[in-house]
């Protein structure tokens, strides 16, 4: 049987470190080497500067999210919370955000992948969970973003928080979800895709979501000590995994 390559996709650090290290603690210890990160890693939580370096460190590849793009050049006098996050990142981590690419493609098991943030047509541009069958379509077309190149037959990406996968007649579109700021459930997730480069499809293939716990307080405590902006959207996010804008309606408090 030919080997088989494994491996991890993170998305959606947004500086929540302690999140982070346990997610690439249990990468480790499944014995992935290889890493690819889908955008995001700074911004919305305490600690983007640490993320940044731990990315560069661990990481094989990063593509650029949309925090990445907007947030080293983002003007401070327009938003002073965003100004926080930005003033917390070195001029090299903007630098090395800046030059991040917009897409990445694999071929596992006679499988062509391609991996973005958001989507095929930009990372503001948002798909979620619920979506329609041209926004799924969308995904899988050629565009500016991905360039040349044959179609896809997965489309990886991260950006709503949302760990899912859906197969449409052999195509198959699916969301790491996040790694420090999960909005579906409370608990950090990734994927792992197992395959062989160059293979075909009469090989083995594997794509799982993978789910790690971490001290969630510990987080929060961090972000508390920074006195970084908007603790109590994040804080509740955290504990619950509901996404802020829905925070009010539910009558939810840290």
């Amino acid at each position: 049987m030919p080997d088989l390559e494994r491996i991890a996709l993170v998305s959606d650090v947004h500086g929540n470190l302690t999140a982070y290290r346990a997610v690439l603690a249990d990468i480790a210890a499944r014995g992935i080497r290889t890493v690819i990160n889908l955008g995001d890693v700074a911004g919305k939580g305490p600690r983007g500067s640490a993320a940044i370096a731990l990315t560069r460190e661990r990481c094989a590849v990063t593509v650029r999210g949309n925090w990445d793009d907007f947030l080293p050049d983002a003007p401070p006098e327009r938003d002073p919370d965003v100004a926080w996050w930005r003033a917390e990142l070195t001029e090299s981590d903007r630098d090395w955000l800046r030059q991040l690419p917009l897409v990445h493609h694999l071929e596992l098991s006679g499988r062509r992948i391609r991996l973005v943030h958001a989507s095929a047509q930009g990372v503001y541009t948002r798909v979620h969970r619920t979506h329609t069958d041209e926004q799924f379509d969308a995904m899988f077309a050629t565009t500016e973003l991905t360039g040349p190149g044959p179609a896809p037959t997965m489309v990886g990406y991260g950006d709503v928080h949302d760990a899912y996968v859906e197969t449409v007649e052999g195509r198959t579109l699916f969301n790491v979800g996040s790694a420090g700021n999960p909005l579906d459930e409370p608990v950090p997730s990734y994927a792992v895709l197992e395959g062989v480069p160059g293979g075909t499809t009469a090989d083995p293939f594997a794509l799982t979501l993978v789910r790690v716990p971490y001290d969630v307080e510990a987080e929060i405590a961090v972000a508390r000590r920074a006195g970084m902006p908007t603790l109590d959207a994040w804080t509740i996010e955290l504990r619950t995994g509901v996404y802020r804008g829905h925070h009010a309606e539910r009558g939810l408090r840290p």
